[in-house]
């Protein structure tokens, strides 16, 4: 007996001890992985896959799906990342959390606005807004959301040369991540706006606008040491100098923006960067160079347009799936509207016969009343 007592509080005290400190490791590999988003996208992806055959916590599951949608979209994979997308938007169907399911349409929104498919992409803004408009103002999540949906709005403009409309959008998006109190949260964000900042500024002719846009990105992305965010304000302010003839400037910047996205496998910022190497090579009369850079641009937007396509096939089956379900609401709403009005029709029929019946019989009392009256 005695022996048990003794065993008992070690026993609390082991669970004590362990309990915490498998928290500890799931936050701590889920900081870990969103470190790595944008520069080793692949190790997020490693650790995304091991935490979510062991977690089964509802939050946390939305969570890590969310992030392997994030680190394949940072990979260009859209086919991978649209498949978790969806997992995490099935498994939110179990969570009443306002801040949680709007999260999830807001991501759902950057993924079809990755695929360039913009009006799917403006109508879950829209759905995600009637969430939005239900959390508190001073809530971070809803600062954090308004102004990645701002951001979105913007780059749909920026992609359909409405520079002035997207600028205004993009702006409103840095206000609302400048509300944000732990700002670390923001840093890649704010990163990936002011860089789109940059090309609306360029396209304006505004070079140093552009260029100061393009410094900001590049010093947000290095808060958060995201390396291929580097690279993204690298590319646009060499895109800068090149427009101004100024290629050795260019290639430079290019030269560093090709060293600090290696690791990343971003395929449109790995076949933004070839395409620039190669149209300043020509211009400063490197043929061979050229030809490399030429060809290795190719290769990525042969591979960037196969990911596409394969991603549009899975988009456009989860579409139908939608449509479907849809289809089967409206059915079901139509039969039981059917059902009513059967009902009430029915009921109409029974009231005009029991009216019909009861004046005929009160006809024939009366009838009988007359011809009694005349035989007397």
């Amino acid at each position: 007996m005695k022996l048990v007592l003794k065993i008992i509080p070690v026993v609390f005290l082991c669970l004590h001890i362990l309990v915490p400190s498998q928290k500890i490791t799931f936050d701590s590999l889920m900081k870990k992985a969103r470190l790595e988003i944008y520069d080793n996208p692949d190790n997020a992806i490693r650790i995304g896959k091991y935490l979510i055959e062991k977690e089964h916590e509802v939050h946390r599951q939305i969570s890590i799906y969310q992030l392997l949608s994030t680190a394949n979209i940072a990979k260009r994979d859209f086919d991978q990342s649209l498949l978790y997308l969806l997992k995490a938007k099935e498994t939110a169907q179990k969570t009443d959390d306002m801040k949680v399911r709007t999260s999830i349409l807001i991501s759902a929104a950057i993924q079809y606005q990755q695929m360039e498919l913009f009006s799917k992409s403006l109508e879950t803004l829209n759905e995600a807004d009637q969430f939005l408009a239900k959390l508190p103002d001073n809530l971070p999540e809803k600062q954090i959301e308004t102004a990645r949906s701002y951001a979105i709005r913007g780059m749909i403009y920026k992609s359909q040369l409405n520079p002035e409309i997207a600028l205004e959008k993009f702006l409103t998006s840095i206000q609302n991540f400048k509300k944000v109190k732990h700002k670390q949260t923001t840093y890649s964000n704010m990163s990936v706006v002011y860089y789109n900042i940059g090309y609306c500024y360029l396209n304006l002719a505004q070079h140093e606008k552009a260029h100061q846009a393009f410094i900001q990105s590049a010093e947000y992305a290095r808060k958060n040491k995201a390396k291929s965010l580097e690279a993204f304000a690298l590319k646009g302010t060499a895109e800068m100098y090149k427009q101004k003839k100024e290629h050795e400037t260019a290639l430079q910047l290019l030269i560093k923006a090709e060293d600090l996205s290696k690791n990343t496998g971003d395929l449109i910022l790995n076949e933004g960067i070839y395409k620039e190497m190669s149209e300043n090579y020509l211009a400063i009369g490197k043929p061979n160079l050229y030809q490399k850079y030429s060809k290795k641009y190719f290769e990525m937007r042969f591979q960037h347009e196969q990911n596409e396509l394969s991603s549009i096939n899975h988009s456009i089956s989860d579409h139908n799936l939608e449509t479907l379900k849809k289809s089967s609401e409206m059915k079901a709403h139509y039969h039981y509207i059917t059902a009513i009005i059967a009902v009430f029709g029915a009921l109409i029929i029974v009231l005009l016969l029991f009216l019909i019946f009861r004046i005929r019989k009160q006809n024939l009392k009366y009838r009988r009343e007359i011809q009694r009256l005349i035989r007397s």
